[in-house]
């Protein structure tokens, strides 16, 4: 009984003859992947003579076989839908029993593959900057402070006339625009970068194609996108330019592109401009965007310029202007961003 307890539990529901008659001797054990290579082989030698040693078709078989004439002969189709799931192209709400997937689902409409790489500026964002710009903009609020009011700024009717009344309020004086009211930056709000447009003028592309040509090839090697070209608006009689002639191109970079292309300018590009100031603080059109330009000179030393400089013309290369987009709210915002990745900027600062 001893040596039934030291057995497995299925072991000790075999009757004690079976065991007996159960026993191996040492020169019969045999390896399970031995069995299983033996096993195989007969598997594996029909293989190879069904695929190594098979007769080739002739010309004339080769002729004869079709598959996409027999499927087109045959009677019945199958039906695509019931092999292949399609999602739905419209939402029809949460509670309807037909779901998209989400966007992460290679199935999905909306599926983007990637990200395929994680830009050393964007890195830095999110472990650095991010957090910094939360705490030197945090200003603390005691509990029960009221809210400050927003002002009108839109200007109202005197009631001289019986037509002012429920009359929609009058824009600011001059005709200008609305800016947007800078809201304090939070958790959930940090600005950051959205897209960067680089757009190239130019007006000799009017006369002579091939700057049109060497500016589209120049973007294309910046960004590696390819440049839609732009056309005129309106008439320049000193440069012989009409209306809708073809005389620019742009193209705009999104998410990790836009990243590395601002690390090349920071890294690469501002440090090797001799006598450069910076970008100057007057920039911006209110609203969190900035621009700035690059010459010529400035725009071959750009790495993928620089290697293969002898594909430019010297005479045809043209500058370029840049357009950061960011989702701050104001201009001030926007710069506390841009200095933070390494931008310089100069001169009296507009808020």
């Amino acid at each position: 009984m001893a040596s039934l307890r030291g057995l497995s539990r299925p072991a000790r529901s075999v009757h004690v003859p079976q065991l007996a008659r159960q026993t191996y001797t040492a020169g019969t054990i045999r390896c399970a992947s031995s069995q299983t290579a033996e096993a195989a082989a007969p598997v594996l030698s029909e293989l190879e003579n069904s695929t190594l040693t098979a007769p080739q078709l002739g010309d004339e078989e080769k002729r004869e076989f079709r598959p996409w004439k027999r499927a087109a002969d045959r009677k019945y189709q199958l039906p695509s839908g019931r092999y292949q799931y399609h999602p739905p192209k419209y939402n029809r709400g949460p509670l309807h029993p037909i779901q998209s997937p989400p966007s992460s689902d290679p199935v999905a409409r909306d599926f983007v593959p990637g990200p395929f790489n994680l830009p050393r500026l964007k890195q830095t964002y999110h472990s650095t900057i991010a957090p910094d710009l939360m705490t030197l903009t945090y200003t603390h609020v005691p509990p029960g402070t009221p809210e400050k009011e927003t002002p009108q700024r839109l200007r109202g009717w005197d009631g001289s006339s019986p037509y002012h009344k429920n009359r929609a309020l009058r824009g600011p004086r001059g005709g200008a625009v609305l800016r947007l009211l800078e809201r304090d930056i939070t958790f959930n709000n940090v600005p950051e970068i959205r897209e960067i447009t680089i757009a190239s003028n130019v007006p000799d592309a009017v006369h002579d194609p091939d700057h049109l040509l060497v500016a589209r090839s120049v973007l294309l090697a910046l960004t590696g996108t390819t440049p839609e070209i732009t056309k005129t608006k309106s008439n320049v009689v000193q440069w012989g330019i009409k209306k809708g002639d073809k005389a620019g191109v742009k193209t705009t970079v999104y998410g990790n592109a836009a990243y590395e292309f601002l690390d090349r300018c920071v890294h690469l590009v501002f440090p090797r401009i001799k006598d450069w100031k910076g970008i100057p603080a007057t920039t911006g059109d209110s609203a969190g965007n900035l621009a700035f330009g690059l010459t010529p000179d400035e725009v071959k030393l750009f790495p993928e310029i620089e290697a293969n400089y002898w594909l430019y013309p010297a005479k045809m290369m043209p500058g370029c202007r840049v357009f950061i987009k960011t989702s701050a709210t104001s201009d001030r915002q926007a710069r506390l961003l841009l200095e933070a990745f390494g931008v310089p900027f100069y001169g009296p600062i507009r808020n």
